[in-house]
């Protein structure tokens, strides 16, 4: 929201009267004067008036979680248990998924209350990306990493991936780095090369690595380089 909007809204005046005081010095984003009426303010700011607080900015978080299998990555569920969940009944308000894991998949999960945070993590345009450890039912056929590399063919969304990366470690045990995240994706492409995927869990998305001393349902907040590595636009 413009900064003059949130002035005129909540402080009882006009928008020609909130300008005029944004004009003058007189309000502060986040302790800063600012004197563009037409700043872009999130709901994290504070924004005051003369010391007087307009807007008190809603605290943001960002959780890192280390999801067990098992839990639907959802806010909420009727059947099955979710991994909001897993997380302190005082830090649920607000909390999306930054990037979906399925029930069976394991591995690192993001939740945030800022959604531009997480859609500049999330978009498939971005091409953040995203490194998985993958088991196969099968030996990993020799042409999979040039099938990847060209990209698949999914018919639902009448679209090619994104080239991906495949370092195989031995005959039925891969790091896959894609730069998407649609839909089943990962056990997409292998079912696409004649496989299947029966063990899969997420690394890193970015720069953001799956600290190693979270146990399976453990979370942590991310912490200022983590977050910071996410460049919202």
């Amino acid at each position: 929201m413009k900064l003059s909007r949130i002035l005129s809204n909540q402080n009882g005046v006009s928008r020609k009267q909130a300008n005029a005081l944004i004009a003058a010095g007189r309000a502060t984003v986040n302790a800063e004067v600012c004197t563009d009426a037409s700043l872009d303010v999130d709901r994290f700011a504070t924004v005051a008036v003369d010391d007087t607080i307009i807007q008190q900015g809603s605290p943001a978080r960002y959780l890192m979680l280390n999801k067990p299998a098992g839990y639907l990555s959802a806010t909420e569920d009727d059947v099955h248990p979710t991994v909001l969940d897993l997380i302190a009944p005082d830090l649920r308000a607000g909390l999306h998924i930054a990037g979906r894991l399925d029930r069976a998949t394991t591995g690192l999960l993001i939740l945030t209350n800022d959604g531009t945070w997480s859609r500049e993590l999330t978009e498939p345009r971005i091409r953040i990306p995203k490194v998985y450890r993958v088991t196969t039912a099968h030996p990993i056929s020799p042409e999979t990493e040039e099938r990847f590399a060209e990209g698949i063919w999914f018919e639902y969304e009448q679209l090619t991936t994104s080239p991906a990366h495949i370092e195989q470690m031995d005959a039925t045990n891969a790091r896959l780095t894609i730069y998407e995240g649609r839909y089943h994706q990962v056990k997409r492409m292998f079912h696409a090369v004649g496989n299947r995927v029966i063990s899969l869990h997420r690394e890193r998305m970015g720069a953001i690595a799956l600290d190693g001393k979270l146990q399976p349902g453990e979370y942590r907040a991310l912490n200022q380089q983590e977050t910071q590595s996410i460049p919202c636009r």
